[in-house]
């Protein structure tokens, strides 16, 4: 009787964490695309040089990825609700830093601080989804968190050209940082009351792995380095750093074996490289975000200097897309576990539909109503993102053992900052490269949004492979079947985190 009583309140405190884990998840990845329309208003205001400019927008995404993948160990070890809360602590103090800047230095280091600490917090989000939740509430809850994840992105420019309008051009970019800060409180506040008290492994057998620390770091820098700076740094020297990355990586990979023979954990398990859907489900994150975040990248672009939009005008224009993701991600998350990765071919089909729609439109309409001309295709394109994110990362992850679940989560999440650095670099380059022989023109959007598509469609290709290969295995698309496996191997996390 006591169980019947007890248990809604159980199941509503669950989802009332997962809130808690959104909102953190929410601001950190806003903060990706929210400072670059802000970026002017730095100029003016605090006298940043471009250098600065540059080290504002990359020094975050730079901290973030290199913090995802030990964070996401740390948190499987330690447990993931200490270090979300740590992690949001530390971004919120750094969010009230950064908008006291007194100087450019004293931005870009605050800056690194936030980037460090949003990759604390993004690992442990989808591994608190694995331990909370199972089975249907699982997908519905990545459903949810696929909507953050989309809506956060896009609506970055949006929300920072509100500030800027609101604020002025002189302050306003202070309360791009500031806006994080009651938010950040508020979610500490309740994420110390309702995040569960799940237990963790016995860290006397699975310690830290310092050196494979280092090697990843020094590896994935070497790689994001040349990438984030691409159109700061002139010449092909920075090229060099990518085979020392491979080296690098590969050394790592080495190192983790070495350590999986002699009995100890490893920082990244390379058992999970064995399993296909979350192999092929990572390949296909990080082809994705390597088109999706070019979209706004160059659309911010064309608008504001091409268009000439204001950034509130220019952040309204791209809302269509954020809403369309919203409701693609929640319809995604319900639909999953009937259709596996069928939704994800139809998602990313749905995007590059899209895109291709908003090439014609800017053709079509010239001029101040290309806004209005692009908000169907944009609307298609954001439905097929929410349909594409939400169920691509419950299939990813869906057989990782919950005690793997933070570093899983990290690697995943590591690749999707890769991909949206080197798509950033290839998308930036074929659009300025048109902007500096042709003048800001339609047609350089249009080609930025060829190369996006053409990076959609690779990841196209490998869902429609793995979905020829599901249906040839009959049985290896569902995820009910997926769940006995991770009980299997941490039934009693799985369990707590659903009587917490």
């Amino acid at each position: 009787m006591t169980t019947e009583m007890t248990r809604p309140a159980l199941d509503d405190r669950r989802w009332k964490a997962l809130g808690v884990c959104l909102t953190a998840g929410f601001i950190s990845l806003l903060d990706v695309s929210i400072v670059n329309v802000a970026l002017p208003s730095m100029e003016r205001g605090l006298g940043a040089s471009e250098a600065t400019q540059s080290w504002v927008v990359s020094g975050y995404a730079l901290a973030f990825g290199l913090a995802l993948a030990p964070a996401g160990r740390l948190g499987d070890l330690r447990g993931r609700r200490q270090a979300l809360l740590f992690g949001l602590a530390v971004f919120t103090a750094a969010s009230v830093a950064c908008g006291l800047a007194a100087g450019p230095t004293w931005l870009v280091v605050c800056r690194l601080i936030q980037g460090a600490a949003a990759g604390v917090v993004a690992p442990q989000t989808s591994g608190l989804i694995q331990q909370m939740f199972q089975g249907a509430e699982r997908a519905r809850a990545f459903g949810f968190h696929g909507s953050v994840v989309a809506v956060s992105t896009a609506v970055g420019p949006l929300a920072g050209g509100l500030l800027i309008h609101a604020f002025g051009t002189a302050d306003g970019w202070r309360w791009v940082f500031f806006v994080n800060v009651p938010i950040g409180v508020a979610a500490l506040v309740a994420g110390n009351r309702l995040l569960p008290r799940l237990p963790v492994p016995d860290v006397r057998r699975e310690k830290f792995d310092p050196f494979g620390v280092l090697l990843l770091g020094a590896g994935v820098l070497a790689l994001l380095l040349p990438l984030v700076q691409e159109q700061q740094w002139q010449g092909r020297a920075k090229w060099l750093l990518i085979p020392v990355a491979a080296t690098l990586l590969g050394a790592f990979w080495v190192w983790e074996r070495a350590r999986g023979r002699l009995g100890k954990a490893p920082l990244v398990d390379l058992g999970l490289f064995s399993l296909r859907s979350f192999t092929l489900g990572a390949l296909i994150s990080l082809m994705f975000f390597a088109g999706l975040t070019t979209i706004f990248f160059v659309l911010s672009l064309f608008l504001q200097n091409t268009a000439g939009y204001s950034a509130l005008a220019a952040g309204v224009t791209i809302l269509p897309f954020a809403a369309a993701s919203a409701v693609g991600a929640a319809i995604g998350g319900r639909l999953v576990m009937r259709y596996g990765r069928g939704l994800v071919v139809i998602g990313l089909s749905g995007v590059a539909l899209g895109l291709l729609g908003v090439v014609v439109a800017v053709q079509l309409v010239p001029g101040d109503g290309v806004g209005w001309a692009m908000a169907l295709p944009l609307v298609v394109g954001g439905i097929g993102s929410g349909l594409t994110v939400s169920p691509n990362t419950t299939l990813t992850l869906t057989l990782v053992p919950v005690r793997r679940a933070g570093a899983a989560g990290g690697v995943l999440q590591t690749g999707q900052r890769i991909g949206s650095a080197a798509g950033i670099a290839v998308v930036g380059s074929v659009y300025f490269a048109h902007v500096a022989n042709h003048g800001r023109s339609t047609t350089a959007l249009q080609l930025g949004l060829l190369t996006a598509t053409a990076i959609i469609l690779v990841a196209l290709v490998l869902a429609v492979a793995d979905l020829r290969q599901r249906r040839a295995h009959p049985g290896r698309d569902g995820l009910a079947a997926a769940v006995p496996r991770g009980l299997g191997e941490s039934g009693a996390g799985e369990k707590a985190g659903r009587g917490a």
